[in-house]
């Protein structure tokens, strides 16, 4: 068995995750958000411990990727493209067009991006204007987990690690 190192950035140790109960207007619904990046997990953990003036808690997980794949209806986003950009719009006007996916990875409309995103979904750019904006930017990784009995068999609670400052 085949088992990737991802992460939850937090404010608190989460062994037992849970999947929707998130806000269904994120990027790729109301999932369990991980990340297989490391410093960006640890960026996240620093930024909600400043906001939420607790401390910084990197959940650490092994995900049996492979099984779960077996099972899951995945959909992956590779870059920042016409697909990732109407899907993430969909999500963030509150479409539920992640309800037919129990696994979606791609891009995050971080800092770097919202932007692009925002001025598309407020008509104040086109499609090929915000493709044009994103193309040479590397998407950070994010995963959402959406379906919680394949959440509970395929990913194992490693450790929470307190950040210092």
């Amino acid at each position: 068995m085949d088992r990737i190192e991802i992460y939850h950035a937090a404010t608190e140790a989460i062994s037992k995750p849970l999947c929707g109960v998130g806000r269904k207007s994120l990027d790729f619904g109301p999932g369990f958000y991980l990340t297989d990046v490391y410093d960006q997990a640890v960026m996240w953990a620093n930024r909600r411990a400043v906001e939420r003036q607790q401390p910084a808690i990197l959940n650490v997980y092994l995900l049996d990727r492979e099984n779960m794949f077996r099972e899951a209806r995945v959909r992956i986003f590779e870059n920042y493209d016409k697909d990732w950009l109407n899907f993430i719009v969909a999500c963030r006007k509150g479409e539920p067009v992640w309800e037919e996916y129990d696994y979606i990875e791609g891009g995050v409309a971080n800092d770097r991006v919202i932007d692009t995103v925002n001025l598309f979904i407020n008509g104040l750019i086109s499609e090929e204007g915000a493709l044009r904006r994103l193309q040479y930017l590397k998407p950070n990784n994010q995963i959402c987990i959406l379906n919680q009995e394949l959440l509970d068999r395929h990913l194992i609670f490693n450790q929470a690690i307190e950040l210092s400052d």
